[in-house]
């Protein structure tokens, strides 16, 4: 890092913009600019940041940093360059549409078309390859030999090792449902669907002493998970051999300790004879085969819907809106640039290597490429707004009391903690409403969010405009916790739950079981995916489970695009609630068995870059 001093004998005045012109003489000498600071002959200092590469030869225009006037009066000058500068940046980062039904996303065919300024580091592409280049090692096409055999595969960390150890226990399958990588389809249920038909009967064995089913139902004590969006997803073939996919019901109940155990599943969405319900006082291996199948689905919506849709896609939208909508000098695009750090070219590898055709996704799950695209369509016809805000989907789906719900206690603190610190810049550069609502920029952003992210889709209740200070901040809160938390809640454990392959199996061999006391131990072994499809998924989870050199943790902003004092004070004091977030956590996981650490601060990073 050089600092470059040139000086001026004239007073030139209030400055207001400047022009770097960068020259090459022979080789390409890109030069990454941070910032420009000049001092006035009376000690006023101007900053100009600029966190960006320059390169070739090129002229590139810097506002000064004091923010975004919200008025009329702006210098025509300041006009003009706020035009420039976003026509050059829409030029830069074009839509596509990568399939029907999907969010857009950047119009580039590899990394190596990215702008220097989304790509990755050295450091981070040093580390990414690394691992990236192990993939593919294990080649055996066999079924594992026993249970056993399959914990050779992972290294013996801490969790692994406990969900080696404990996979098969009701009560961990129900704990994964409220903390495990994907905690956000259990809902409770007050009335049984038609198509679930659990009879009071089945269930009466399971719910304590003097219990009964309509009673618990009444009192918020049975909680349902539904994966109705996998039925008919075409199933494809690995190693020339078919696959089969189920969109199983499981029915949970809170028992007096506050546990959450299964009490019914059934594996497909008709009931009928060849549709039975299973329940745990079934044989051992039929009951621990319908927990794998729910299990099998619970991989495809998580991996495909919960992490790659509702976090990654949507993140790579509310980035390139931003660059399209937003000038450098726009303090939501200061606010915003952050957690967009590296989500680019992120997006635009996995395009290349983990759901294109024939990567590892295709190669390595029970699910067509097609089913894939067709999943993640309809996964997006189902988003709503108030499912992205975390205080309103934890209150439509009945999850406010439900004890041991770290996912809900630990992010309500970090939706909190974000939303204070977003109001805290809306109302330094807004002042009012009128502002919000008059800010055509704002504006043109959110409707390209609306437009190409969510598809015009007026009934998910996305927002196509902003009228009111309030309604900016929630919706800059959701971005940010999209961005950042929501995404480390469920990506940051899938080595952790995955990593021993019964837990979490990506393909499933034999079609779901049509009656009862078909199941036997080789049985199940030759259901779950074979060794080198395992080998191949373990190998993606270990890269999208990495802590890599150069993350930035949530909060941390080495880039300082504020330069006046209020929005530095309101970083200051978001730093300083998230330590007493990561103290509040460290101190429940100091007295845990199994600790839930996702949502700790020290692991959420700024912005999706893995």
């Amino acid at each position: 890092e050089k600092a470059l001093t040139v000086r001026c004998e004239r007073d030139l005045g209030p400055i207001v913009l400047i022009r770097l012109h960068k020259w090459r003489l022979f080789l390409e000498d890109a030069w990454f600019c941070k910032d420009v600071r000049v001092t006035a002959p009376d000690g006023t200092l101007y900053r100009f940041p600029c966190y960006q590469w320059l390169e070739g030869i090129t002229t590139v225009e810097v506002r000064e940093g004091s923010g975004k006037k919200l008025v009329d009066d702006e210098l025509e000058i300041l006009k003009e360059h706020r035009l420039r500068e976003l026509k050059l940046r829409q030029e830069a980062y074009q839509w596509k549409t990568f399939a029907e039904g999907w969010p857009r996303c950047l119009n580039v065919g590899s990394v190596l078309e990215l702008d220097s300024n989304v790509k990755f580091s050295f450091v981070r592409a040093t580390n990414f390859n690394g691992v990236l280049i192990f993939q593919g090692f294990l080649l055996r096409r066999t079924s594992w030999k026993s249970l056993d055999e399959m914990r050779s595969i992972f290294s013996r960390t801490k969790v692994p090792e406990y969900v080696a150890k404990h996979w098969q226990e009701d009560d961990f399958f129900g704990y994964q449902f409220l903390n495990g990588n994907n905690p956000i389809v259990i809902q409770q249920c007050t009335a049984l669907p038609a198509k679930f038909p659990v009879t009071p009967e089945m269930v009466a064995g399971f719910l304590g002493d003097g219990a009964n089913l309509s009673k618990e139902l009444q009192e918020g004590r049975i909680f349902i998970v539904d994966y109705e969006i996998l039925e008919d997803i075409p199933a494809g073939t690995i190693h020339g051999r078919q696959q089969h996919v189920a969109a199983p019901l499981c029915l949970l109940h809170q028992g007096a300790d506050g546990l959450l155990r299964p009490i019914a599943i059934q594996l497909n969405q008709t009931p009928g004879a060849t549709n039975p319900i299973f329940l745990p006082n079934d044989a051992e291996w039929d009951w621990l085969l319908a927990k794998t199948w729910v299990r099998n689905a619970d991989f495809y919506n998580h991996q495909l819907l919960t992490h790659l849709l509702r976090t990654h896609l949507f993140a790579e939208v509310f980035a390139i809106a931003t660059l399209r909508q937003l000038p450098t000098c726009h303090p939501l695009f200061k606010l915003l640039i952050p957690h967009f750090h590296f989500t680019l070219h992120i997006n635009t590898l996995a395009r290349s290597v983990l759901i294109n055709p024939g990567g590892v996704i295709d190669k390595g799950s029970g699910v067509t490429y097609e089913g894939m695209l067709l999943l993640v369509q309809r996964g997006l016809a189902k988003v709503t707004y108030s499912s992205l805000c975390l205080p309103d989907d934890i209150t439509h789906r009945g999850m406010t009391r439900i004890p041991n719900y770290y996912y809900r206690d630990d992010g309500m603190k970090l939706w909190e903690a974000i939303e204070s610190f977003v109001s805290g810049i809306v109302a330094f550069y807004y002042k009012e409403d009128a502002a919000v609502n008059g800010d055509t920029e704002l504006q043109a952003w959110v409707m390209d969010i609306f437009t190409n992210g969510f598809l015009g889709r007026t009934s998910s209740g996305i927002p196509s405009s902003l009228q009111t200070m309030a309604e900016l901040t929630k919706f800059l809160t959701m971005v940010m916790f999209t961005c950042s938390a929501q995404h480390a809640a469920v990506n940051n454990g899938q080595y952790d739950l995955g990593a021993f392959m019964p837990n979490a199996p990506s393909s499933m061999r034999h079609p779901p079981p049509a009656a009862k006391g078909k199941a036997f131990l080789q049985h199940f072994l030759d259901t779950l995916p074979e060794v080198d499809t395992t080998a191949n998924i373990l190998v993606a989870l270990i890269l999208l489970s990495s802590r890599l050199k150069d993350m930035r943790l949530l909060g941390q902003y080495p880039e300082e695009w504020f330069t006046e004092a209020e929005p530095r004070r309101l970083i200051r004091t978001f730093q300083g609630r998230l330590e007493g977030i990561q103290d509040d956590i460290e101190d429940r996981n100091y007295r845990a068995q199994l600790r839930y650490g996702y949502l700790n601060p020290l692991e959420i990073e700024n912005s999706i870059s893995i």
